[in-house]
């Protein structure tokens, strides 16, 4: 049985080296920028790209010699979108609960 792009995303998101790299990538970064900026090995680097880019939470384009990897925005807002779920539901009830010591009726 194949895995569910959510669950690929959130396994890959689950490594905090990871959400680093993907935090780093909001504009286009080279490999390079990104072992400066973290301290990581280039291997390393290159490992956890490779991850988040068969994820599809990045994207990679060649500019001569050069790779730039950037956030693809498509899946991370199904993430986003599955963990707001969450809050809605809370809120809702933080809400209803809000709305009856408000008139006076608490339970």
């Amino acid at each position: 049985m194949a895995a569910r792009p959510l669950d690929v995303a959130f396994k890959a998101l689950a490594h905090p080296d990871r959400r680093r790299l993907l935090d780093l990538t909001r504009e286009e970064t080279s490999v390079g920028e990104l072992v400066n900026a973290t301290g990581l090995t280039q291997p390393a680097v290159s490992q956890h790209l490779r991850t988040l880019r068969e994820a599809r939470l990045i994207t990679a384009r060649s500019d001569g010699t050069r790779r730039l990897y950037r956030v693809d925005t498509e899946l991370l807002d199904e993430v986003r979108r599955y963990l707001d779920g969450f809050w809605t539901d809370r809120l809702g009830r933080l809400k209803a609960v809000a709305e009856t010591i408000d008139d006076g009726t608490t339970p």
